[in-house]
């Protein structure tokens, strides 16, 4: 790292040549040609009861899919997919594969050589979108309105879902444009060639869907207002906020939210204008940490450290994450802990000093030791915080800060339901927050036309027990009934 005796910070644009940006941002994982589908599809076993199926959060049939791609039906198979996760084309980008479909797939477990899963989902999605129309049609409009704040991954899939399903649907999203950490929070090199607002045009094509951006809780909307002027209401607003690391001189330059920062890479046009330091510390160890760390890299940071208090077996990135990281030329430093900030003497971050940590009885302590790096930059990437005080002023029950739901998404108040990183226990994963929506969208659904709920294993015993003739399984009351095709 560089010296801090001047305390002169060497922050600059365009560290690379004018050529190299798209070079070094292009598609982390490009997609498959058809040959190379038919090839990968060939590998899947098509196990019963497969385990890769039960290991994705929205219980995308994967064998199916799969099967329907070797039979050449991309189609088909995107129709599956979709089914279950309308959002299945960034999630083929973006979800951590390795930890689930892939790692319960039998062939990682036998051979360390997984299906590619996640890339053939994302050949089939891919397909359908650039060929094919919208696969679903609504239902007759059944008069109900609902609002959903924040058009992330959780609003729009449960959007999508309920104007599938005939009611007509009102998006409030706090941003300038639509589509939550899909559009503003995740590394460039992930979601090439403005993915995340084409997946945004295909959910709208279903219908009956209104996006209103610009428009926050709290702000410019209530939630007071809101249960009065539609039928239901969904919050998938996700965690506006950012933690802070406690330290004094925080608010100095050079101490930057990396949320913010990813955020203003996505949208930049000219990758070459956006300045980064010669010296960049990113304290974290998740998703967010690993992105900002790499993109720094990438637009031309010379040293780049990620600093995390536990050990590597306590990161919340994926071990390909870190692996990711580490060839691009990241160091990751573990059990340091920030202590206090170095400025120059214009008042801007130079330095940061970290306490070396340990371990002891389950407790993590500092072990009396220290180390000071030089950093033009300061990263923040330890996690977001929710709109507390906008939902406790409205009288929603919390735990820890954030909405506290049942098995539905139903919160405290009567005709709120709530999915997504705002919840209690939400996990941070845009597949997770596509299941909440959907599962939200059905409560809704089923409540809002009065549908009894399915008492599970019911069915199974009345017909067990009947007379009449053979037992038949329950169907699910979540799968959609709307194909085309």
């Amino acid at each position: 790292m560089g010296s801090m005796d001047s305390g002169i910070r060497d922050v600059k644009a365009g560290r690379l040549a004018s050529g190299a940006y798209a070079e070094v941002f292009a598609d982390l994982h490009p997609p498959l040609t058809r040959h190379e589908a038919f090839v990968e599809s060939d590998r899947c076993y098509f196990c019963y009861d497969a385990p890769c199926m039960n290991a994705c959060p929205t219980g995308i049939d994967i064998p199916l899919f799969i099967r329907e791609i070797n039979a050449d039906n991309p189609t088909g198979s995107a129709k599956t997919i979709l089914s279950e996760n309308i959002l299945g084309g960034m999630c083929a980008r973006v979800c951590p594969t390795e930890t689930l479909c892939e790692q319960a797939c039998v062939r990682e477990v036998a051979e360390g050589k997984p299906v590619k899963i996640g890339l053939l989902q994302r050949y089939a999605t891919d397909h359908l979108m650039a060929n094919g129309q919208h696969p679903f049609k609504r239902a007759e409009p059944t008069g109900k309105s609902i609002a959903v704040v924040g058009a992330g991954p959780a609003g729009l899939s449960s959007a999508h879902r309920l104007a599938m399903h005939g009611h007509d649907v009102t998006v409030f999203e706090a941003r300038p444009k639509a589509g939550g950490l899909n559009e503003y929070g995740i590394a460039a090199y992930k979601s090439v060639d403005d993915f995340a607002q084409k997946e945004l045009d295909f959910i709208l094509e279903i219908g009956g869907i209104t996006v209103q951006n610009d428009k926050a809780l709290g702000r410019d909307i209530s939630l007071d207002a809101l249960k009065a002027g539609f039928d239901a209401v969904f919050l998938g607003m996700g965690l506006p906020g950012v933690n802070e690391l406690g330290l004094e001189g925080e608010d100095a330059a050079g101490c930057i939210d990396a949320v913010d920062f990813i955020s203003v890479l996505r949208q930049s046009d000219d990758l070459s204008e956006i300045a980064v330091g010669r010296d960049v510390v990113v304290i974290g160890g998740g998703m967010t940490a690993i992105d900002v760390a790499v993109q720094t890299k990438l637009l031309g940071a010379e040293n780049v450290i990620i600093a995390y208090r536990r050990g590597p077996e306590n990161m919340n990135a994926s071990d390909f994450e870190q692996e990711l990281a580490l060839k691009n030329g990241v160091i990751i430093r573990h059990w340091l802990q920030p202590r206090a900030l170095t400025r120059n003497e214009h008042g801007e971050v130079c330095g940061i000093t970290l306490d070396y940590t340990v371990m002891t009885d389950g407790r993590l302590g500092v072990s009396g030791e220290s180390i000071t790096l030089a950093s033009d930059q300061v990263f923040k990437a330890i996690g977001q915080t929710p709109a507390e005080a906008v939902l406790t002023e409205a009288g929603i029950a919390l735990s820890r800060g954030r909405i506290s739901v049942d098995d539905e998404g139903r919160t405290s108040i009567p005709g709120i339901w709530a999915g997504g990183d705002c919840i209690a226990g939400g996990e941070d994963l845009t597949v997770a927050a596509v299941q909440d929506g959907k599962i939200a969208a059905e409560s809704i659904h089923r409540t809002l036309m009065q549908q009894p709920e399915k008492v599970s294993g019911f069915v199974e015993a009345v017909m067990t027990t009947s007379s009449d003739g053979p037992s038949v399984p329950e169907q699910k009351s979540n799968h959609p009934s709307h194909l085309v095709g």
